[in-house]
């Protein structure tokens, strides 16, 4: 698979471009990425420093890539955290651009806002933009629960409602809903639910919930699963596979003491995700 990943990325730490494109390699996919920041490290440290880039210079990398006549050759566009609607709509434009040559290709969308706890992070305006405008225009989506509330426009506190909100968003648009970080009452204390929805059914991973909240963490499972998915075409096994390396990236980081995820020292996990971890369906 080639990828066209329009994402921020750090010098030191693994966020954005950082994380998804080295975990998209290890998987062995092409990736060709395309920066909207140059930080020297991800700004959870309060403190960073490089260059937030002009929408209009995101876009000439593209048209460079364009140049070179290989937008039709993408099997799917990947995105993060966008800080500027400018920039969603560069990432919108090169979509469009990658589904015109090769309408196969699919865009998958992180739509970072928000988590709980922390309540929606980014810039006003950035979060109606990404639900009236970018969400629709996805063909997957991998929101975490406070994420999935917001742009559902309802709060979610069981299972049934998780899937309820997931139906309300994929009329919307996207295929595919990979919804990270799902705490509900039926859970058994002290693990969390990732659940995958599309039109072949739902399916639910657990696992325990583990003391550590890296940055990043959502950049790798965005990768994980959009390869996964492309690789297999069967979402109970991209769901699986993907959360078999998560868990086990975040249980290596944990272990270190690090405060950056452990992407190379655990990065067999990545390459090969230990088996075991089933899912169970839902729907």
């Amino acid at each position: 698979m080639k990828i066209l990943s329009v994402q921020s990325s750090v010098a030191y730490g693994y966020v954005g471009n950082s994380a998804a494109a080295f975990t998209l390699q290890r998987l062995g996919h092409e990736v060709w990425p395309v920066f909207t920041v140059h930080f020297s490290n991800h700004t959870g440290y309060g403190a960073w420093r490089g260059p937030l880039l002009d929408p209009a210079d995101v876009a000439e990398v593209i048209a460079g890539i364009a140049d070179r006549g290989v937008l039709g050759q993408a099997d799917a566009v990947l995105s993060g955290y966008q800080g500027d609607p400018a920039v969603g709509a560069v990432i919108l434009d090169a979509v469009a651009q990658v589904k015109a040559a090769n309408p196969d290709a699919l865009y998958c969308c992180d739509p970072v806002m928000g988590d709980v706890g922390r309540g929606l992070f980014v810039r006003a305006g950035i979060p109606e933009y990404m639900r009236d405008v970018v969400v629709p225009r996805a063909d997957i989506i991998t929101p975490n629960h406070f994420e999935l509330d917001f742009l559902a426009g309802r709060a979610t506190t069981t299972l049934d409602e998780v899937l309820a909100a997931v139906d309300v968003v994929r009329a919307t648009g996207p295929r595919h809903v990979l919804v990270t970080s799902v705490v509900h009452g039926e859970a058994e204390a002290g693990t969390v639910d990732v659940v995958a929805v599309s039109d072949e059914g739902a399916w639910a991973v657990t696992t325990p919930l583990l003391p550590i909240n890296p940055n990043g963490g959502g950049d790798m499972t965005a990768a994980l699963y959009l390869a996964h998915l492309w690789t297999t075409r069967e979402p109970a096994t991209a769901l699986e596979r993907t959360i078999a390396s998560v868990f086990g990236v975040l249980e290596a980081t944990l272990a270190s003491g690090s405060r950056e995820l452990e992407l190379i020292t655990a990065q067999e996990l990545i390459a090969n995700p230990p088996a075991g971890l089933a899912s169970r369906r839902l729907r």
